[in-house]
């Protein structure tokens, strides 16, 4: 992406891309620090605004850190580093310190080769849509400006509170606040870091409320984050929870926003299916508002058909954790998510939080001395499959007369027992099929009838 060609950097979950190229190379990220520290100085009425930022295991992140903080620095800001730290824990830093801002450097569960930047408000929410554009204007004319130009601050040194001061603010949080009065004697979990930021974090937690912890993937080198392992690949995890004939098995992505699991009997439980296990038991403590559970419109339908059954229901928003999360806070409900183990508690964090999610989790296995096996046992999932069609344009499915009469067939073949979704992505030139029914041949046929029918009017020249 050429600097000129901007219109927009931030997607749903911040700035992403390959580190070293725009908009992650030296300057732009320099340019970021000092736009966001600029935008928040006129919020603090002339007090220079504070900053709390924290990144997983990448080696980039090193390099991106120090480029930032000094931009910020050049606008007055005071920058708190807590060095290798979770997502939701720099959202906790930024309410809790409190910061006018938290900043994340992390790409999730991408490889090694991208990183990127998030930014929370002190709230714990993602920095609002405004200050977003602002900061891509400044981008913008800081190239016009100041085209070619190799200027340089100097290093900014980034240490003042200890980051093994700051993290033991989280740490201690989760397990005083979170956590409290939950013993996890004679349990074993077997924890898979994904080499990320969990490593540091994610052990000691679990070993501090009883658990005997047997921790994988949890030497980061900088370049093994997510690499087949973590919640991308649960594959070996499901094998070692089965050979330390463990409780439970818990992966995290690679800033641990995000939780998945395998039960004793090495089966993986998805994010669907853990906010299955979730609301019943927030339901049975009359902890459920509204007897609602908000998930996305990826979530399976059986998880829409089991709640239903237990007298909860089921409201879908867009896909992306910031839809789930503007959904809860508009209707009051206490518990959201997705498939892909994003699980949000409102009342906790605005951010979703692999270790929140897993504490719930244990916390309702113990209060009602079940296996996670046992929770999940009427939990049935049907077939799903989502094909993935390339496209020369996003025309409306609407405007394309042929997949709309095809679509509109599926649907009363499905009836109330299956499920159609046509959506385009919304970072690639990709049209996607997504069908869930009872039947996976049947569903197969539809898919591919729908993919070859978008493919024929849109599809891109190979």
């Amino acid at each position: 992406m050429k600097p000129e060609n901007i219109r927009k950097l931030f997607g749903t979950d911040g700035i992403r891309g390959e580190s070293g190229k725009f908009p992650l190379d030296s300057r732009t990220v320099r340019i970021i620090g000092r736009s966001l520290a600029g935008h928040l100085s006129k919020r603090t009425d002339g007090r220079a605004p504070r900053i709390v930022i924290g990144r997983d295991t990448r080696e980039s992140g090193v390099w991106i850190e120090q480029d930032l903080v000094a931009g910020a620095r050049s606008e007055g800001a005071e920058v708190e580093s807590a060095g290798i730290i979770t997502t939701p824990g720099v959202a906790f830093l930024a309410r809790t310190l409190p910061a006018d801002a938290g900043v994340v450097i992390s790409a999730s569960h991408n490889p090694y080769q991208d990183n990127g930047i998030k930014v929370f408000e002190p709230s714990g929410r993602k920095l609002d849509e405004g200050t977003e554009r602002h900061i891509e204007k400044d981008i913008v004319d800081a190239f016009s400006e100041t085209a070619g130009s190799t200027k340089k601050n100097p290093e900014a040194d980034i240490a003042e509170r200890s980051p093994a001061d700051l993290r033991r603010l989280y740490l201690d949080y989760l397990a005083h606040d979170v956590a409290h009065g939950l013993s996890l004697g004679h349990l074993t979990m077997v924890v898979d870091c994904a080499n990320g930021s969990a490593w540091e974090i994610a052990p000691p937690l679990f070993e501090r409320l009883g658990a005997r912890v047997v921790a994988i993937n949890n030497q980061p080198d900088g370049r093994n984050i997510n690499r087949e392992c973590g919640s991308l690949h649960i594959e070996g995890l499901q094998r070692r929870v089965l050979q330390e004939r463990g409780d439970l098995g818990v992966a995290f992505d690679g800033d641990a926003d995000r939780a998945l699991f395998v039960d004793s009997e090495g089966r993986f439980v998805d994010g669907d299916a853990t906010m299955w296990v979730l609301a019943n038991y927030l339901k049975s403590r009359g902890d459920l508002i509204d007897d609602t559970v908000v998930a996305t419109v990826m979530s399976n339908m059986g998880l829409e058909i089991a709640l239903r059954s237990r007298g909860i229901k089921l409201t879908r928003t867009d896909v992306g954790d910031k839809y789930v999360l503007d959904e809860l806070l508009r209707s009051g409900a206490t518990l959201g998510g997705e498939q892909s183990g994003h699980i949000i508690f409102p009342k906790l964090s605005l951010a979703g939080d692999g270790m929140i999610t897993t504490i719930g989790l244990l916390r309702a296995m113990r209060d009602q001395d079940s296996s996670l096996a046992d929770l999940t046992e009427d939990f049935k999932r049907y077939p799903q499959l989502l094909v993935n069609v390339r496209v020369r344009e996003k025309r409306p499915f609407g405007d394309l007369p042929a997949v709309q009469n095809l679509a509109e067939k599926v649907e009363q073949e499905l009836g109330d027992r299956g499920r159609l979704l046509l959506r385009y992505s919304g970072t690639e030139s990709l049209a996607r099929v997504m069908i869930e029914g009872e039947s996976q041949s049947q569903i197969e046929g539809q898919a591919n009838a729908l993919a070859e029918a978008i493919k024929t009017e849109l599809g891109a020249d190979d």
